[in-house]
C-alpha cells in the first residue's frame, strides 16, 4: 500500500516536472508562434506570380541585359501560401520582368517623400535628396529603398493666376507678397505704397515669369 502511494507522488511530481520544463520551453522561443513581419503583406492562397517581392525570394541574374525581358526563379518565404494558375498549392515559380535596378524604374513605380523646405520657383530648378521605395508588386533588382534626387514639384494650393491678378491690381498695397504668404514683404510694400511703384512694377514683372513663388516652396497651381 505504501508502495503504491510512494508511486503515485513519484509519478506526480515527475508530471509537474515534465509541465514545468514544457512551459519553460515554449516561454524560450522552442515553439514560437510570432508571425513575421512580412506576412502582412503576403495574400492568402493568392497567385504566386502575383505575389508582393517582400513575400518571396528570387535568384536574380544582374549580369541580366538592361532593359530586356528576364526570368527569375522565386520561391515563396516560410509560411506564405499561393497556388498557380490550376489553383494548385505551389512553392517554386517563374517571375517574368525587364532588366533594371530599382532606382531605374519609372516614376510611377515607386514612392518618395517629399520636401518641404526646397524652393521650387528658384533658377535654376532646385533638387532635393529623396528616400524612395519600390511599390509592392513591382519587381526589380538591388536595394527596393535608395535615394534619389528629385525636382521640387509639390504645391500648396496657390494659383498663379490670382497672384499675378494681385499684384496688378492691388501690388501697391502688398496684396499679391500677403497672398504667397510673404508678410514681411507685404508690410514692406504697404507701408512704401508699393515701393513708390518701381517695386508694384518689378513684382509684376517676377510673378508674371514664375520667378516669385509662394513662401512654403510650393508650386503654383
Amino acid at each position: 500500500m505504501a508502495a503504491a502511494a510512494w508511486l503515485r507522488r513519484a509519478v506526480c511530481r515527475s508530471g509537474c516536472v515534465l509541465l514545468f520544463l514544457s512551459q519553460f520551453y515554449i516561454l524560450s522561443g522552442g515553439e514560437s508562434t510570432e508571425i513575421p513581419p512580412y506576412m502582412m503583406k503576403c495574400p492568402s492562397n493568392g497567385l504566386c506570380s502575383r505575389l508582393p517581392a517582400d513575400c518571396v525570394e528570387c535568384k536574380t541574374n544582374f549580369s541580366c541585359v538592361y532593359g530586356k525581358p528576364v526570368t527569375f526563379e522565386c520561391t515563396v518565404k516560410p509560411s506564405v501560401t499561393c497556388v498557380d494558375e490550376g489553383f494548385r498549392s505551389q512553392k517554386n515559380f517563374i517571375i517574368n520582368m525587364t532588366c533594371r535596378f530599382c532606382w531605374q524604374l519609372p516614376e510611377i513605380d515607386y514612392e518618395c517623400s517629399n520636401s518641404t523646405s526646397c524652393m521650387p520657383v528658384s533658377c535654376p530648378r532646385q533638387r532635393y535628396l529623396a528616400n524612395c521605395t519600390v511599390r509592392d508588386h513591382i519587381h526589380c533588382l538591388g536595394n527596393r529603398t535608395f535615394l534619389k534626387m528629385l525636382y521640387c514639384n509639390w504645391t500648396g494650393g496657390y494659383k498663379w493666376s490670382t497672384a499675378l491678378a494681385l499684384s496688378i491690381t492691388l501690388g501697391g498695397f502688398g496684396a499679391d507678397r500677403f497672398y504667397l504668404g510673404q508678410w514681411r514683404e507685404g508690410l514692406g510694400k504697404l507701408f512704401s505704397f508699393g515701393g513708390l511703384g518701381i517695386w508694384t512694377l518689378i513684382d509684376v514683372l517676377l510673378i508674371g515669369v514664375g520667378y516669385v513663388g509662394p513662401s512654403d516652396g510650393s508650386l503654383y497651381i
